[in-house]
C-alpha cells in the first residue's frame, strides 16, 4: 500500500511543479491552442479561450511515470512485463498526440496533420501493443465485467486483441472529445484511476479470487496517473490556465484502456469512464 502512495504522491508533485513550468514556457513563446479553423462552424462563446497553453499532458504522462518508476524503490514491488509493455503503448499514443498539438500550434489551426487518419492510426498501433501484451504475459484472454470468470467467456486470441484494441481506442477517443472543457477531461480522468487503483490493489489482496497477473504493479500505475492528474487539475481548473491537448488524451485513454484490459474490467469501464462515455 505505501507503494501506491508514493506512486500517487511523487507523481502529483512532479506535475503540479511540471504543469507550471510548462505554462511558463509556452506563454514566453507565445504559442497555445487554436479553437476554430476559417472553415470551421462551431460556438464562438469558447473563442476567449485561443491561444491558451496546451500539452499539458506531456507533464501529466511524465509525472506519471516517474511516480511509477520512483515507487518502485520500495522493497517488495518489481517492475512488471505488464506493466511496462503498457507504458510502451502509453508513451507511443502519447508521441503521437504530441506531434498533432505541435502541428495545431505551428500551423496556428485546430487541425493537425492526422486530423483524417488518426483514427485509423491509433487502432492499427493499439492492435500491435494488444497483441504483444497477449504473447508476452499472462494476461487473461477473456470476455468479462468484472474480473476474468465473469462471464468467462474464453475469446481465440486473435478476437481478444481485436476486442482489446477497440476498447483501448475508444478510451482515447473518449477521453479526446471531453478535453476542452475546463477541468472536465482531467478531474474525471482523476477519477477513473482512483477506481482503478481501488480495483487493482483490491485484486492484489484477493489473488485466489481475481487472479491477475501484476495488480500491485497495476495498482501503482493508476494511482501515478491518478496523482498526475491531481497536479495538473490545479492549473487546469476554470479559468483553466493550460490544456492537456492530444499528447494528455491519447496518453490518458490508452491508460484507461489498458487498465481495463489488464484488470479484466472490461464492461465496467463503460461505468468507470462514464463522463467520456456521455461526452
Amino acid at each position: 500500500m505505501i507503494a501506491v502512495f508514493i506512486g500517487g504522491a511523487v507523481a502529483m508533485l512532479v506535475s503540479l511543479f511540471g504543469t507550471r513550468y510548462l505554462i511558463t514556457f509556452f506563454r514566453r513563446i507565445g504559442r497555445g491552442q487554436p479553437i476554430l479553423g476559417k472553415e470551421d462552424l462551431g460556438p464562438t462563446h469558447h473563442n476567449y479561450k485561443q491561444g491558451t497553453p496546451t500539452m499539458g499532458g506531456v507533464a501529466i504522462v511524465a509525472s506519471a511515470f516517474v511516480g511509477w518508476a520512483v515507487a518502485h524503490f520500495r522493497k517488495g514491488l518489481a517492475f512488471s512485463d505488464q506493466a511496462l509493455i503498457m507504458w510502451v503503448c502509453i508513451v507511443v499514443m502519447a508521441a503521437m498526440g504530441f506531434l498533432d498539438d505541435f502541428i495545431k500550434v505551428r500551423k496556428a489551426h485546430n487541425r493537425g496533420i492526422f486530423w483524417k487518419k488518426k483514427g485509423y492510426v491509433t487502432f492499427g498501433l493499439t492492435v500491435l501493443f494488444l497483441w504483444w501484451l497477449a504473447a508476452a504475459t499472462n494476461v487473461s484472454e477473456t470476455f468479462s465485467i468484472v474480473r476474468a470468470d465473469n462471464p468467462g467467456w474464453e475469446l481465440p486470441w486473435p478476437v481478444w486483441v481485436v476486442w482489446g484494441a477497440v476498447m483501448v481506442w475508444s478510451a482515447t477517443n473518449a477521453v479526446n472529445v471531453t478535453d476542452g472543457l475546463d477541468g472536465l477531461a482531467g478531474g474525471s480522468a482523476l477519477l477513473s484511476f482512483l477506481a482503478y487503483t481501488i480495483i487493482a490493489y483490491w485484486a492484489f489482496r484477493n489473488p485466489e479470487l481475481y487472479g491477475l497477473v501484476n495488480p500491485l504493479d497495476l495498482a501503482v500505475l493508476s494511482a501515478a496517473f491518478a496523482g498526475a492528474c491531481g497536479g495538473f487539475l490545479w492549473w487546469n481548473a476554470a479559468p483553466a490556465k493550460i490544456f492537456m491537448g492530444d499528447v494528455g488524451a491519447l496518453g490518458i485513454g490508452a491508460a484507461l484502456g489498458l487498465l481495463a484490459v489488464t484488470t479484466n474490467t472490461h464492461l465496467l469501464l463503460v461505468l468507470i469512464c462514464g463522463i467520456n462515455v456521455f461526452e
